[in-house]
């Protein structure tokens, strides 16, 4: 193998599920937001409160230190705000800080996979909150205020829009894994997909490249998805793209980037396989499948 050609592509018997990483990076952004949120939230409520000498009583403290949460898509780390009251003489009735998303002494959440998709589909929405914040803690969780969702709905949109109109310029990817996600919600009649696309650098990082909604994974809707990234600057086309058997990415791909290699994605190819099999002979045939792939290496 070359030195431009570095990195290392799982072996067919392993499947990697990129789009996991993708959402266990985003949990760990989305947990730092929201209690970073609630802190601001905490203390703006108490900013009236000061010491004998006049200085504002509630104050942030640094951070407590990190601890990872076990959630259903693999470990999160975060860090809670500390929060310090200043009033030397408030002994047991000190002002004290536990985010209402974050319980104390927490070290695994109920059903944080529940809580993402549910955040995304309904936008994060005051009235959709609490149903969200129950999925994650329990039916019995403390709701958020709605101010502290509208400044995470004000942050989120922000970087949202920094990273959609991204430079990508100085970007290059040598492979890139292409997939539409077919969500089990009601959506726009005219968003009935999520397109995804993931790029490896030549150094082997895995990056989200670009995602957007679209009719069925036409090939409508992935052709305005790479030219959008070509209208930032990626101009330089990978050497391959994997995807599953869906024809829209493949049809826009020869228009938008016809120099680019293409290759069936192992994982959908012996999940399409096992379809045809009864149950039964499910283990004994991706056993074969997986030495055939070995073989062929």
């Amino acid at each position: 193998m070359t030195k431009d050609n570095v990195l290392a592509l799982s072996q067919p018997g392993s499947f990697t599920d990129m789009l996991t990483e993708v959402l266990r990076n985003g949990a760990q952004a989305l947990l730092a937001r929201a209690v970073e949120a609630e802190a601001a939230d905490f203390l703006a409520k108490y900013a009236e409160l000061r010491t004998k000498d006049g200085r504002k009583r509630v104050v942030r403290h640094g951070y407590l230190p990190e601890r990872s949460i076990m959630t259903g898509i693999g470990s999160v780390k975060v860090r809670q705000p500390r929060v310090r009251d200043r009033d030397p003489d408030a002994g047991d009735t000190a002002v004290k800080f536990t985010p209402a998303i974050l319980p104390r002494y927490a070290r695994r959440s109920k059903s944080l996979e529940v809580l993402l998709p549910i955040l995304y589909l309904k936008g994060v929405s005051t009235g959709d909150f609490d149903e969200a914040l129950s999925a994650l803690l329990g039916k019995d969780a403390p709701g958020l205020s709605a101010s502290t969702i509208a400044r995470l709905k004000g942050v989120w949109m922000g970087e949202h829009k920094v990273w959609k109109e991204r430079d990508l310029s100085a970007k290059h990817y040598v492979y890139v894994w292409a997939d539409g996600i077919h969500l089990q919600a009601r959506l726009e009649d005219d968003a009935q997909c999520i397109l995804v696309l993931i790029g490896a650098t030549p150094e082997g990082k895995k990056e989200l490249v670009g995602f957007t909604d679209g009719l069925r994974e036409s090939a409508e809707s992935w052709r305005g998805l790479l030219l959008d990234l070509q209208k930032r600057g990626l101009r330089r086309p990978p050497k391959l793209a994997v995807g599953d058997g869906a024809l829209g990415f493949w049809k826009a791909l020869g228009e938008v980037w016809p120099t680019t290699l293409d290759q069936r994605c192992w994982v959908h190819k012996t999940a399409n396989v096992l379809n045809k099999l009864p149950k039964s002979l499910h283990s004994k045939a991706k056993r074969e499948l997986h030495r055939h792939l070995d073989g062929a290496e």
